[in-house]
């Protein structure tokens, strides 16, 4: 409601015209020198005022690139990351397709058994619709990467999300050029979509030019591409999409967006500039997004896409466990650590993990302290074996080994042959079993297990939270992504219109200063269908 002469004063008033993102916001100062606001100029020059600045319609589907909405046939430049282990799960994909977004499913950690229900489940839900696979990256088990794209191709997924990669694999090289082809004017297209998750320059470049000529050449020579896909290959660089994943949940270099996101753009630039691309890759930006402010922030620094990870976790489609959710969604801002990881756990590398609610981040320091400070298992001094087995494998040192030796045995023996003559290799392996099945622990809900559970997070989490809070959004046993991903991005379209009257020096109250989720679902919602006892159909908020 606005006031007699047509012009918005209160903050409620400011507030509700910014949030009619469809139309015009004009900002105005009346005869009395007072700011306000108005979608009508009829109503401004009536009452005298004086327009300072205009914020345009900013619809949710305006943002970010519109090739990327095209190419991938979707109504909002967003998309959910791959959450390894199945946490984006086949439920998490089939949401977002069906309501038109864009989901990767967390393939990494899913053995090929799995991956083929899962892709087969996936496929039989979304009828035609596109979704992405998580491509990682496994250097000491190239099987696995291969048996990946091979059920991608059997499943018809057009799309993988490549990443963990370091230099580019025959595998990955392989997906990408054996789906080049010709289009009707004879210019290359690309049927096999790569869009690859990185935060290092140097991996970028790999996905920014074309397809190394000596992997191409072997793979013509074993007969898995031809001579013109080769040809045309010269031609298209290896992504068609880079993102650039900046501070996150799980492996994480815990660099800025603000530095990391403009850094890839100006190397694509300089690629593209050489090589004369018709169509370079586009940049997306992950890492930290878990806020309107956060979206728009992408955006206005380039990003043609964004990419949400950890506030899908969370979200009832996930396939984290309830209690796991429980706690995420208790999580804020600072709730988060850093713990070795387990398959890099030799190296130091590092994961960010929930702290709160679990003490799994410190349990996994103490084990890298006592492997850098001893040589073996038998090295340990008799106060830290009984912590070890009291406190964290909760057996023998002796049964987990038999365990470990049974589970390579079966996936990859070379690993036991390493360890027979190495004690701090043995060591490791034990430790390793207990970081990896900490994760497991939590997805699967093991009720003895609570304080030892592994939940990959990020602080976008923390602050998707509080600016949740006291909204529908704030349950997470009704939180849906689909929920999440449009009211993030209406968020991010409202900031943008808001960022226009401040930089016209216009003042706004902290009533109207960002949107806020409502208090109960919008009908149409995902969470009002969960609320109301019907079936969700997931086409998307309406």
């Amino acid at each position: 409601m606005l006031g007699a002469d047509g012009l918005g004063r209160t903050g409620r008033e400011i507030y509700a015209a910014l949030a009619r993102v469809g139309n015009p916001c004009l900002l105005v100062r009346d005869p009395a020198g007072r700011l306000a606001v108005t979608a009508d100029p009829a109503a401004a020059h009536a009452a005298g005022a004086a327009v300072l600045a205009v914020a345009p319609p900013t619809l949710p589907e305006q943002l970010g690139a519109a090739g990327f909405r095209a190419d991938h046939g979707v109504r909002l430049s967003y998309m959910t990351g791959a959450m390894a282990n199945g946490i984006a799960s086949p439920r998490m994909v089939v949401a977002l397709a069906r309501a038109g977004l864009l989901a990767s499913y967390g393939a990494a950690g899913v053995l090929p058994d799995r991956l083929d229900a899962a892709l087969a489940e996936i496929r039989r839900g979304v009828g035609a619709a596109p979704f992405v696979c998580n491509l990682i990256h496994s250097p000491n088990e190239l099987e696995l990467e291969r048996a990946t794209l091979a059920a991608c191709l059997r499943h018809q997924v057009r799309c993988v999300e490549a990443s963990a990669f370091v230099a580019l694999t025959p595998q990955i090289v392989a997906y990408r050029v054996s789906g080049l082809r010709r289009d009707r004017s004879g210019r290359p297209v690309a049927s096999n979509r790569v869009i690859a998750k990185l935060s290092r320059q140097e991996v970028a470049e790999h996905f920014l030019r074309p397809a190394p000529e000596p992997i191409v050449r072997a793979l013509v020579a074993a007969g898995t591409v031809t001579a013109e896909q080769a040809e045309l290959a010269r031609a298209m660089p290896m992504a068609d999409d880079v993102t650039v994943e900046a501070d996150s949940g799980g492996h994480t270099d815990r660099r800025p967006l603000a530095v990391l996101l403009p850094e890839i753009i100006r190397l694509r630039d300089a690629v593209a500039a050489e090589l004369g691309y018709r169509r370079p890759p586009r940049v997306g930006a992950a890492g930290g997004i878990g806020t309107p402010a956060a979206v728009l922030a992408a955006f206005a620094m380039g990003a043609a896409y964004v990419v949400t990870g950890s506030v899908n976790q969370s979200c009832v489609e996930s396939g984290q466990s309830e209690p796991a959710k429980a706690l995420l969604g208790r999580a804020g801002p600072t709730d988060v650590d850093l713990a070795p990881a387990s398959d890099m756990f030799e190296i130091g590398a590092e994961v960010q993990v929930l702290r709160s609610g679990t003490m799994f981040a410190g349990r996994a320091r103490r084990l890298l302290e006592m492997y850098r400070a001893h040589d073996g298992l038998e090295a340990l001094p008799a106060a830290d074996v009984e912590w070890l087995e009291r406190s964290v494998l909760r057996r023998p040192v002796a049964d987990v080994w038999a365990d470990t030796v049974a589970y390579f045995n079966r996936r990859d023996p070379e690993q036991i042959a390493r360890a027979e003559g190495s004690p701090k290799r043995r060591m490791a392996l034990v430790f390793r079993w207990y970081l990896g099945l900490s994760s497991s622990w939590a997805i699967s809900a093991a009720a003895d297990r609570v304080t030892d559970y592994q939940i990959w997070c990020g602080p976008a989490l923390g602050a998707f939270n509080e600016w949740a809070a006291g909204s529908y959004l704030a349950d997470v046993t009704s939180r849906s992504v689909v929920d999440v991903a449009d009211e993030l991005m209406l968020g991010a379209a409202y900031a943008a219109r808001a960022a226009a009257l401040r930089f016209a020096g216009g003042y706004l109250p902290a009533a109207a200063a960002g949107y806020r989720p409502p208090a109960d679902p919008p009908a149409g919602s995902v969470a009002a269908t969960l609320v109301a006892g019907g079936p969700v159909a997931y086409r998307g908020a309406a």
